[in-house]
């Protein structure tokens, strides 16, 4: 299949599917350590209201039980471990192609008190029987797979008939492309702000497990999509009631903007304040975005799009 590039990637992608899940490896391997404080993955009450939200969003009302989910790429755990705390789930499997985040997944989940079984594997070689569980999931995942095709085949064989699926936070084609605006005006402000806030420049790639697993970053996001694209891959698998909904515009440029000025700075500089107005800024956002412009919009043009279904039967 054709590999598409990530408009804001700095390196070119790798060209074969073996050297995309390389990469990938490699890279999550080395920011696993990180990865949580990176991305401001939060295991308390906010963090458990997001995850459920998103959850109810993508399944088109709050979810019911589900005796067993598979996670597809769960990175350090964010959504499965909220759902396992939340009895959303009741038994929680995690797969990864990085053992490093799946080390980091089972550190939190050891911490918080929860059980959870987490897999090494390729999300193209599922190593589970058919019809093994009755939710299959994924976060900011699909878009670092080569073949979404057979992904998505083994996706439905793994499915409980009438069982369900839905994979959020995947980049639009458009909505990328719109992000990057306040990405370049961010890094461009970013002395300005330092200097006004007293903060030092941080190492490149401190956030990245250092300057040389940075340089991986730009070659492992390899797709982002218009919403046809995962309605094809997923009814191309066999899958029914296939439905696509963007996520996220005014809080995506808002997050983008301060993530990208924050990235450039020691973190321990970054003052209290402006961690408090950057978070509950984009809080804020969020709920317009919810409540006045995702059900009005096209998905397209969104930053985040979500697409759930459910296997025959």
């Amino acid at each position: 299949m054709t590999v598409a590039r990530l408009p804001s990637g700095a390196m070119t992608a790798p060209s074969t599917a073996e050297e995309i899940r390389d990469v990938n490896t490699r890279y999550h391997d080395g920011a696993a350590a990180q990865y949580d404080a990176k991305w401001g993955i939060d295991w308390g009450e906010i963090g458990a209201h997001q995850v459920l939200l998103k959850t109810t969003k993508a399944l088109g009302g709050r979810p019911t039980t589900f005796r067993r989910s598979l996670e597809i790429g769960a990175g350090t755990g964010y959504f499965s471990l909220h759902l396992l705390k939340a009895g959303i789930v009741g038994e929680a499997t995690c797969t990864d192609i990085s053992p490093g985040m799946l080390e980091t997944l089972q550190a939190n989940a050891d911490r918080l008190g929860l059980s959870v079984e987490t897999v090494a594997c390729d999300a193209e070689r599922l190593p589970f029987a058919d019809s093994s569980f009755e939710l299959v999931l994924g976060h900011a995942v699909l878009h670092h797979l080569p073949d979404l095709a057979q992904a998505f085949r083994e996706f439905e064989r793994v499915l409980t008939p009438g069982g369900r699926l839905f994979f959020a936070g995947e980049p639009s084609r458009t909505g990328d492309r719109i992000a990057n605006v306040p990405k370049r005006a961010a890094n461009r402000a970013a002395p300005l702000w330092r200097r006004a806030l007293r903060a030092r420049k941080a190492p490149e790639g401190h956030s990245d497990g250092g300057e040389h697993n940075h340089q991986l970053e730009g070659s492992v996001d390899v797709h982002a999509f218009v919403p046809e694209d995962l309605v094809r891959f997923a009814e191309g698998a066999g899958l029914h009631e296939v439905n696509v909904r963007g996520e996220e515009l005014l809080a995506n440029w808002f997050g983008w903007a301060n993530r990208a000025l924050e990235a450039t700075a020691v973190a321990e500089d970054v003052p209290w304040l402006w961690r408090q107005y950057a978070f509950r800024g984009y809080l804020a956002l969020q709920q317009v975005d919810g409540r006045l412009l995702e059900g009005r919009l096209p998905p397209a043009i969104f930053y985040n799009l979500m697409v759930s279904a459910r296997k025959a039967g």
